[in-house]
C-alpha cells in the first residue's frame, strides 16, 4: 500500500470515525514515568514520559502512545505509535473467539515511518480483561519488509494489582534480524490509599527484547521503576 495512502486513512479513522455516527463504548488516557539504567543503543540510563490513549468504537478500536526519552546523557528522543483496528466480523461472546479486526499500526520516530497491516482477533480467557492477538505484514524505513506477531494483555489479581505487556515477534528480513520484545509491567493501585477516584500505579516493567531493532546479538534485560496515573 502506497504509506501516503495509508497515513492518511489511519489519521482520518481516528480524527472522523468518532464523529461520523460512531458509538464511543469506552476510553482510557493514562501518563507513565519510567526511570531505568540498563538500556541498550545509546545510554544506559534513560527517564520516559509516556501519553496512552485506548479507545473502542462501534467500527473497531484504537491504541496511540507517545514516548519522550530523556538520556542522562542529554539526549533526548520521541517515538510514537498509532494502531487502529476496524472491526470485520463478532463471534459469539461465550466462546473463544470475540472479534476479528483489519490490524493497522502506523510507528513514528525521528527520521523514520514503519507501516503495519494485517489481520486481529480479541480473545475470551478467564482472568483476562482483555488479550489479543494480531499479526501484520511490515512495511519499513530501513529495511526490507517482514512479518510481526503481537500479543497484548491485561490481568488484574489480588485486588489492586495488575499486570499487563506485550511480545512483539518480528521476522528476519536484509538488515534486520529477528527480534523478539517481550515487555510487561507488575503494578499496585495506590489511588484508594490516597483518595484518588482513578487508578495510579506504582510498580516496575520489565524489557527482555532480544536482537533489539534488529541489531543481531544486542539484548536489552531492562527493569524500569514506574508510576503511572490514569486520568
Amino acid at each position: 500500500m502506497n504509506k501516503k495512502l495509508f497515513t492518511t486513512l489511519a489519521l482520518a479513522s481516528l480524527v472522523a470515525a468518532p464523529t461520523a455516527q460512531a458509538k464511543i463504548n469506552w476510553q482510557d488516557i493514562s501518563a507513565t514515568y519510567l526511570n531505568g539504567s540498563n538500556y541498550e543503543v545509546g545510554d544506559t540510563d534513560r527517564q520516559v514520559f509516556t501519553f496512552e490513549h485506548a479507545a473502542g468504537y462501534s467500527w473497531g478500536d484504537s491504541f496511540l502512545f507517545v514516548d519522550r526519552l530523556k538520556s542522562d546523557n542529554g539526549d533526548t528522543e520521541t517515538y510514537a505509535e498509532v494502531s487502529p483496528r476496524f472491526k470485520v466480523m463478532d463471534f459469539n461472546s461465550n466462546g473463544l473467539f470475540k472479534a476479528t479486526y483489519v490490524a493497522t499500526t502506523w510507528e513514528i520516530g525521528q527520521g523514520f515511518d514503519n507501516y503495519l497491516i494485517g489481520l486481529g482477533t480479541d480473545l475470551n480467557v478467564t482472568g483476562f480483561d482483555y488479550l489479543q492477538l494480531n499479526a501484520y505484514r511490515r512495511s519499513n524505513e530501513f529495511y526490507e519488509s517482514n512479518y510481526q506477531l503481537t500479543a497484548v494483555w491485561g490481568v488484574p489479581f489480588a485486588e489492586n494489582f495488575y499486570y499487563d505487556g506485550f511480545i512483539d515477534w518480528s521476522s528476519a528480513s536484509e538488515g534486520h534480524a529477528a527480534e523478539m520484545n517481550f515487555t510487561s509491567q507488575l503494578k499496585y493501585n495506590i489511588g484508594p490509599m490516597i483518595g484518588y477516584d482513578n487508578r495510579l500505579y506504582v510498580g516496575v516493567e520489565y524489557a527482555h527484547w532480544n536482537n533489539k531493532f534488529g541489531i543481531p546479538n544486542v539484548d536489552e534485560r531492562n527493569v524500569n521503576l514506574l508510576l503511572k496515573v490514569h486520568l
